[in-house]
């Protein structure tokens, strides 16, 4: 009899129990042509190619309560897989809430708070094949108040939730499906109030923290001294886990250690739970994790101190401004980017973890034991241009630009009919801005809750059809983010782009300095500048004479992009078939520029290399047509210019017309 492959958690319906780890096992038997079929209809058989990413288990939701009802829409399947909502009032004192499909809907608990289940109507109303909808209950939608919502979703090597009832016996089993073992639970009693009881695997099975306690791990028999397993944790008799006739719930979180199924290629981790030992210094450990982070729950677990839990939803900055803070086990309200609290919990998330930038013991205690959940930042290749680039005027609403998407960068607002300056504002670096058109460093600005918003930016409502935002989204192959701090050496620096970039924008962030333009088609020892119409310069000094891969570049020793000390942040970009195009051109006459686009061309940047030449971009939103196109120089503050014909539309990109300049060019186009 020959063997089916489990294959993790596509195939759901009655699924045949693997015989080892999901990944590398096989369940017994053969699938039958019906079976087949019925699974292909449902949309569940493996297809080549197709994987789990991070964005299908988990999702930061921000929204706003209105005091009625509304649906929550942030792609994850509960109703079909199952899973956990947890939200939190970020604007008012109340206490965090948890949902679970184990459970049913209206059934909450509080993380900062012992009691026991109850029943809280019209709460989280219904649990949905993409997210979850609400009710008018004060409890997750208090009209006028900001909220957090975190959803984890039922996946193996992710997460789980398991229910039973206790029976007061010693190395009682209790069973799970998340086919590896896990690397944090979560235990509470839904019958009498008790404590929330946490396991992780680096304080071990003979130690316990609390959810809703600031107390240290202390010495426990829960865990009845054992291990988990990838099929089942062990309990004891103790009332907070295993009384006779009371039943409990547990969230189990995973530890994946470069097994993991998740990733544009499926592979790679999507959560890590590990620890780190403190230095007491402003200059704290760097935590590797093989990836970058998007949520993060840290915890000192040899002293009385508080739970941290943060997320790049809510901004975790690469400033001195620190994250904004929410603590499991208190009601307060968010501790926002800048305050003081935010200030002392500060880490900086990198391509490959984070870096702590604090000596608060709260993340950062002298020689103690700091503990992490770590969710890894999506790994969904774009299907579509429009879910990772926008272009808005501002409108009479909040966010005041929409995108449809989680901006990460953008350049804007930009006001077109006048002299400005074209601000470029990111995620990552949220508490300030740079200009392409400047060689100033960076300037602070309270820009966090800016970005606030899974589909859109600004806090500002008005409209003004003169004020223009450009907004791109970070995903694999497409585009990313990399903020570092110099080394005055010759290194490399990671990225998570997962292709190797065809152009890189560097910029100085700590002091002034040129922007360095890589580009593929220019080659590792030439540079452009992106605040100057300067042609190409042939100078190894930037790139160290080195290509970048598809997971780091390579820098030299020059200030403007490797000075000791100095704070930098790169944009990477790369050609996505059908989606996004980095190349050259030779232009005389009427050029056709093919993109591999089936609708022409929404975004085009076009510069040129054999001599000077502005840095001129075109948007359909503004107009590309045949016709007069308005156009706006990144290295120039002018007012866009409308009386002029350079460009065309084209269904596979965009026309460069007669009208325009003959010479060598570099372009990048968004379809």
């Amino acid at each position: 009899m020959s063997d089916k492959r489990y294959l993790g958690n596509i195939i759901t319906q009655n699924p045949t129990a693997p015989d080892g780890d999901f990944a590398n096992s096989a369940a017994k038997g053969v699938w039958s042509l019906e079976e087949q079929l019925a699974y292909q209809k449902a949309g569940l058989w493996p297809v080549p190619g197709k994987f789990l990413n991070v964005e299908s288990v988990f999702s930061t939701y921000l929204y706003d309560g209105n005091g009625s009802t509304q649906t929550i829409t942030n792609g994850i399947d509960l109703s079909g897989e199952g899973g956990l909502v947890w939200t939190k009032n970020r604007s008012a004192t109340a206490h965090h809430r948890l949902f679970d499909t184990e459970r049913g809907v209206n059934k909450g608990l509080g993380t900062n708070i012992t009691n026991a289940e109850v029943t809280l109507a019209n709460s989280v109303t219904a649990f949905n094949s993409n997210g979850f909808s609400l009710g008018s209950s004060t409890v997750s939608n208090t009209s006028g108040n900001d909220y957090a919502s975190w959803t984890f979703r039922k996946a193996p090597k992710f997460f789980d939730v398991v229910t039973w009832t206790g029976n007061s016996t010693s190395g009682r089993e209790i069973a799970h499906n998340l086919g590896s073992v896990p690397g944090m639970i979560i235990v509470k009693s839904l019958t009498e109030a008790r404590q929330w009881m946490v396991y992780h695997r680096s304080t071990g099975n003979a130690n316990a923290l609390i959810l809703n306690s600031t107390a240290a791990s202390a010495s426990t028999a829960l865990w009845n001294s054992t291990d988990p397993t990838s099929t089942a944790f062990t309990l004891n008799n103790d009332g907070d886990v295993n009384t006779t006739g009371n039943t409990y719930v547990a969230y189990l979180f995973a530890h994946n250690d470069g097994d993991g199924e998740f990733g544009p290629d499926g592979d790679g981790d999507a959560i890590k739970c590990g620890s780190y030992t403190g230095n007491g210094s402003a200059t704290g450990p760097s935590v590797d994790l093989g990836f970058e982070p998007q949520w993060l729950l840290i915890r000192n677990a040899d002293r009385a101190d508080d739970w941290v839990l943060i997320d790049s939803m809510r901004g975790i900055p690469s400033s001195s401004d620190g994250p904004a803070v929410l603590r499991p086990e208190s009601s307060a309200v968010e501790y926002a980017s800048g305050s003081s609290f935010s200030q002392a919990s500060r880490v900086d998330l990198t391509a490959t973890g984070f870096d702590v930038k604090s000596n608060n013991s709260r993340v950062n205690g002298s020689s103690q034991n700091m503990i992490y959940i770590a969710i890894r930042r999506g790994t969904k290749v774009p299907e579509g241009a429009t879910d990772v680039f926008a272009v808005s005027d501002r409108k009479n609403e909040i966010p005041s630009f929409p995108s449809g998407f989680p901006v990460d960068f953008l350049i804007g607002p930009r006001t077109i009919n006048g002299t400005d300056n074209n601000e470029v504002k990111t995620r990552l670096i949220s508490g300030g801005y740079l200009r392409t058109n400047t060689t100033g460093a960076e300037t602070a600005s309270s820009q966090v809750a800016n970005f606030a918003h899974n589909d859109g930016f600004f806090n500002f409502d008005g409209a003004n059809a003169n004020q223009y935002s450009w907004m791109w989204k970070r995903a694999p192959k497409y585009m990313d983010c990399v903020a570092y701090t110099g080394t005055g050496s010759a290194r490399t620096v990671s990225h998570s782009l997962g292709v190797a970039p065809e152009m890189m924008w560097v910029k100085k962030r700590s002091g002034s300095g040129s922007w360095a333009v890589y580009a593929a088609p220019l080659g590792a020892t030439n540079y452009l500048i992106l605040s100057s119409n300067g042609r190409t310069f042939a100078y190894d000094g930037y790139w160290n004479d080195t290509t970048p891969t598809s997971s780091v570049f390579s820098l030299k020793t020059d200030a403007l992009v490797n000075a000791s000390g100095s704070t930098y942040i790169a944009y990477l970009f790369a050609s996505l078939a059908g989606i996004s195009k980095v190349g050259s051109v030779t232009h005389s006459g009427t050029t056709n520029v093919d993109c591999g686009f089936t609708s022409g061309a929404r975004f085009v940047l076009l510069k040129r290399t054999d001599a000077t030449g502005d840095w001129y971009v075109w948007d359909s939103e503004r107009g590309i047509v045949s016709g007069n196109d308005p156009y706006l120089l990144l290295n120039s503050t002018a007012a866009e210019v409308t009386s002029t014909d350079y460009i065309d539309p084209l269904s596979s990109g965009f026309t460069i017309t007669s009208s325009f300049t003959a010479g060598d060019y570099i372009f990048y186009a968004i379809a």
